[in-house]
C-alpha cells in the first residue's frame, strides 16, 4: 500500500527569532494542509513551527509581490548602516514608555503593580525634545500604565509645547473611569485621544484576560473622555476560546458610541508576559481569521473589500479599513481594496507619505477606523 506524504510547498523565506534564546535565525513560510506555517531551526534549541495564515483569504493576493530577504542584504540594519535607502520609513506613531508600573495584573503582560521607579519628569522632557519633529509628531505615552503617574498632565502639556501635533495615551482606562478631575486635567493639557484596552462586551472576558470584571469601568472611562472632548480608540486583544465570538459586538459597541469612539484596533494575542508555555497552533489567531470573523460578525456593516493592508508596514503585519459612521448607524466605507497588492499598492510605499496619512486618520473626529495588527 502506497504511503501518503504530507503536502509541503515553500512559499517564501524571511528571518525570525528563536522563541527560547531570541537569536535571529532564518525562517521559511511553508504551505501545508490547513494553511501557511512559519518554520525555523535554532542550532541550539531545535525546530519550531507556527501557523501564520489559515487560508481565509488568498495569501498571494494579500501579500502581493515583495522581494525576499536576500543573502546580500545588511541584516544589521539600521544598527549597522543607519537609516539606509533600503529601509528608511517615516514614523507614524512614536511610542514612549514613561513608567514600568501598573495598577493591574493582566495575563498577557510584563508590567507589574510594583515596577521600578518612574523616570523623573525632567528626563521624560529630554526624551520628548529628542524625538519631536515639531508640527508632525504623533506621540503615544505608554508603559506600564501611564495614568499611575500623577504628573501625566504635565508630560502631555510639555509634549504639546515641544511641538507634538497629537499626544495619545495608551491606557487600561481604570483611572480615567474613577478620576474625572484627572481626565479634565489631561484634556486641558492637550491630550488628543486614548488608545484604550477593551477586550469585549461581557465581564466574563475581562475576568479571563484581566482577572477582574471591567465592563462598567470601560464604559465610564469612555463617558468621561467624551465629556472633555478626548477621542477613544478601542483596543481588543483577541484570544481563541475567550472573545473571538465578540468581534462583531465590539464593532457595534464602537459604532454606537461614535464620535467619542473613533476606531477599533484589534490585536490577535501574542503569548508574552505571564504565559507559562509556548502556545499550540489552536491557541493562535491569525490575521486572515480576524478579517474573516470581522466581516462575518459585522452583520453586513462592511465587506472584505473594505479592508486593506496597512499603508505603513508589511501586509503580514496589519490591515485597516476607514469608514464614516452615518446617522442611521450604518458605515460608509472609504476603503475599497480590489487591486492586486504589490510594492506600489501596499506596505510603506503607498502614497507620498503614508505615515502622515495614518497620523491624520487616527485623529479624525466623526469618522471611524478599524485595524488589526500582529503584535
Amino acid at each position: 500500500m502506497e504511503q501518503m506524504t504530507e503536502y509541503r510547498e515553500c512559499v517564501g523565506h524571511t528571518y525570525s527569532v528563536c522563541p527560547v534564546c531570541l537569536k535571529r535565525i532564518p525562517a521559511a513560510r511553508v504551505r501545508r494542509e490547513g494553511g501557511i506555517y512559519l518554520e525555523k531551526t535554532c542550532p541550539e534549541h531545535g525546530d519550531f513551527s507556527s501557523i501564520i495564515w489559515r487560508d481565509k483569504l488568498d495569501f498571494n493576493w494579500w501579500r502581493g509581490e515583495r522581494r525576499e530577504v536576500g543573502e546580500n542584504e545588511n541584516l544589521n540594519c539600521p544598527a549597522g548602516c543607519g537609516l539606509c535607502p533600503d529601509h528608511l520609513r517615516g514614523t507614524c506613531c512614536t511610542l514612549l514608555e514613561i513608567t514600568d508600573r501598573c495598577n493591574m495584573n493582566c495575563t498577557f503582560c510584563f508590567a507589574e503593580p510594583d515596577g521600578k521607579a518612574d523616570p523623573p519628569l525632567e528626563e521624560v522632557e529630554r526624551w520628548i525634545d529628542d524625538l519631536t519633529d515639531p508640527g508632525n509628531t504623533l506621540l503615544q505615552l505608554s508603559g506600564g500604565e501611564p495614568t499611575v503617574r500623577d504628573d501625566l498632565p504635565a508630560i502631555v502639556a510639555y509634549a504639546k509645547r515641544a511641538g507634538c501635533k497629537y499626544v495619545q495615551l495608551n491606557s487600561n482606562g481604570v483611572r480615567l473611569a474613577e478620576d474625572e478631575a484627572f481626565v479634565r486635567k489631561l484634556a486641558d493639557a492637550g491630550l488628543s485621544f486614548v488608545f484604550m484596552q477593551f477586550d469585549g462586551v461581557t465581564d466574563q472576558v475581562y475576568e479571563a484576560l484581566r482577572r477582574q470584571p471591567m465592563l462598567d469601568i470601560k464604559k465610564r472611562a469612555i463617558e468621561n473622555c467624551g465629556k472633555y472632548g478626548i477621542g477613544v480608540t478601542l483596543v481588543p486583544v483577541i484570544v481563541p476560546g475567550v472573545n473571538v465570538d465578540q468581534i462583531g459586538a465590539i464593532i457595534r459597541f464602537a459604532v454606537e458610541r461614535s464620535p467619542v469612539v473613533r476606531g477599533v484596533h484589534f490585536q490577535p494575542v501574542s503569548y508574552f508576559g505571564r504565559v507559562p508555555e509556548l502556545p499550540k497552533d489552536e491557541d493562535r489567531f491569525t490575521l486572515d481569521e480576524l478579517m474573516a470573523e470581522a466581516v462575518a460578525q459585522s452583520g453586513g456593516l462592511f465587506a472584505m473589500e473594505n479592508l486593506a493592508p496597512s499603508c505603513c508596514d508589511h501586509p503580514m503585519c496589519g490591515f485597516h479599513g476607514d469608514f464614516i459612521v452615518m446617522p442611521d448607524g450604518t458605515l460608509y466605507a472609504l476603503t475599497k481594496d480590489t487591486a492586486p497588492h504589490g510594492e506600489s499598492e501596499g506596505g510603506c510605499c503607498c502614497g507620498p507619505d503614508p505615515a502622515a496619512k495614518n497620523r491624520e486618520l487616527w485623529a479624525a473626529a466623526g469618522s471611524g477606523a478599524m485595524s488589526g495588527e500582529r503584535t
